[in-house]
């Protein structure tokens, strides 16, 4: 069951197992994206961004994901910034590139590989770039292909089960949704035929990008594709009644304050808790699987 809560209130959203992930020792780690840092030239981003850091590092979790848009809109001298306040998280960190970080500047000043896998526990974590700076849809190149079916092989031969992270979806979503994603011609229709021989281990693919919360799909097989909110700010779609009226598919837990995500995985299910910045427990959001 996919439940969402506060303040008392009750809202199922799904209902499903992570049956591969029975057998997983329970790991514990913070998931942020869209820092967007130097955003509208004022220092409100830092200064949520500090703050994310202060609450993280009291929070429970062996390591932090960011999922993209380190800063916004490429700007430099942002990056500086960001790789000293880094530092002071006391739990490693690992990013990807969004679509707001030229490549060259997110290897100088972050980190020099932008594709590359990290394992914690009986899982891998397969962390790519698929976004470009001229476009908010999604690019899944053909070395990446074969890259990443490099990286699900060897997983299934050493028993890991897989999460995979990358900026921009690449499940196909329109209006009421924003429509950016992995478009066919663009590599979706290839990654998805990858997956078919890995769904028995594929966990989770997520994502950043979208600043509406935790909003996602689950229809190819067990795989739970989510996007995560921004640290910086998120924005109504009305997705909890389009959802209700049938309007648009998958699930949406109503919260859209700047926050970051709790995530446990393990023991059969995925647990998110949304954790909006300077709120206290009964102002956090919980989704599970189970």
């Amino acid at each position: 069951m996919l439940a969402a809560s506060a303040a008392g209130s009750t809202q199922l959203c799904l209902s499903r197992r992570l049956f591969a992930a029975d057998d997983l020792d329970v790991l514990s780690f913070v998931i942020v994206s869209d820092t967007h840092l130097g955003r509208n030239n004022n220092a409100s981003a830092e200064k949520n961004w500090r703050k994310a850091i202060d609450e993280i590092n009291q929070q429970p979790g062996d390591f932090v994901l960011h999922l993209g848009d380190v800063v916004d809109s490429g700007r430099e001298s942002q990056y500086p910034f960001y790789a000293d306040t880094r530092k002071l998280l006391n739990k490693p960190i690992h990013e990807i590139p969004g679509n707001h970080d030229p490549v060259d500047l997110f290897k100088k000043y972050v980190t020099a590989e932008t594709d590359r896998s990290v394992d914690y526990g009986g899982a891998r974590f397969i962390l790519f770039n698929n976004a470009h700076r001229d476009s908010h849809d999604g690019f899944i190149e053909g070395e990446q292909l074969a890259w990443l079916e490099t990286q699900f092989a060897d997983a299934a031969e050493k028993d890991l089960r897989i999460v995979v992270c990358c900026h921009v979806p690449i499940h196909t979503n329109k209006n009421p949704d924003r429509g950016w994603y992995v478009k066919p011609d663009n590599g979706q229709k290839e990654f998805y035929e990858l997956l078919t021989h890995y769904t028995d281990r594929t966990l989770a693919i997520m994502h950043g990008h979208f600043h509406n919360g935790i909003r996602g799909w689950r229809d190819h097989g067990q795989t739970v594709e989510t996007l995560f909110p921004s640290i910086c700010y998120n924005q109504n779609r009305g997705l909890t009644d389009r959802i209700a009226a049938g309007k648009a598919t998958g699930f949406f837990v109503d919260e859209l304050r700047p926050g970051y995500v709790l995530a446990e995985l393990g023991k059969g299910k995925l647990t998110l808790r949304y954790k909006p910045l300077a709120a206290d427990q009964h102002g956090t959001y919980a989704a599970e699987w189970s």
